[in-house]
């Protein structure tokens, strides 16, 4: 019998499970759509809250083992919260991926997220494009946004009422589930990678 894939989750507080329930953040809810769809990998949860691209490129030789079989990158919350400069984020992601994927050879699923516009025309655009320019570079799944789930079928008003949890931020349990939904097939294809890398 094959041996489980260990998949390691390198995130922030999206990826940590803020404010939700045990059992109810990103990780545990992806690992219970892998199991019912019948893919076999235990995803491991390296989200820190708080943490820019910066902290996990940091912890990243911390987060990785000889066992981890593909990582999910999903940063930059943070570095956006903060207003960081675009090219900062993205040297510290080019770094996470050329170690991941040049080095270890790792297949990688690159979650980005899109700025908003109150940083000015030039932030959004470079910090928008940092993510789909990497994975093209680095050759990984990409996925354009964490948060693209919630506003895919409604507006962002009905979405922060529905899906997110009071601090207007991080979604809540039903907005995970729609997050996961929407993800899950991307990492089973990446643990599908694992088999052909």
């Amino acid at each position: 019998m094959a041996e489980t894939l260990e998949i390691v989750a390198l995130g922030d507080s999206l990826t940590a499970g803020y404010g939700l329930p045990d059992g109810q953040g990103f990780v545990p809810q992806l690992q219970a759509w892998l199991d019912d769809n019948g893919v076999d990998a235990t995803v491991v949860n390296a989200g820190v809250s708080g943490d820019t691209t910066a902290g996990g490129l940091a912890r990243l030789n911390w987060a990785l083992s000889d066992g981890t079989d593909a990582m999910i990158v999903a940063l930059g919350g943070n570095d956006l919260l903060r207003g960081l400069p675009p090219e900062a984020s993205r040297a510290n992601l080019d770094a996470i991926l050329s170690t991941v994927v040049g080095e270890r050879a790792l297949p990688v699923l690159l979650i980005g997220l899109e700025a908003p516009g109150n940083y000015g025309p030039d932030f959004k655009a470079d910090f928008d494009a940092m993510y789909p320019e990497l994975a093209r570079e680095y050759g990984t799944l990409h996925e354009t946004s964490f948060l693209g789930p919630l506003v895919a079928e409604v507006d962002m008003a009905t979405a922060r009422k529905r899906y997110v949890q009071p601090d207007g931020v991080h979604p809540n349990a039903e907005g995970v589930r729609l997050i996961v939904e929407a993800f899950g097939p991307r990492v089973a294809e990446l643990v599908a990678r694992v088999a052909t890398n």
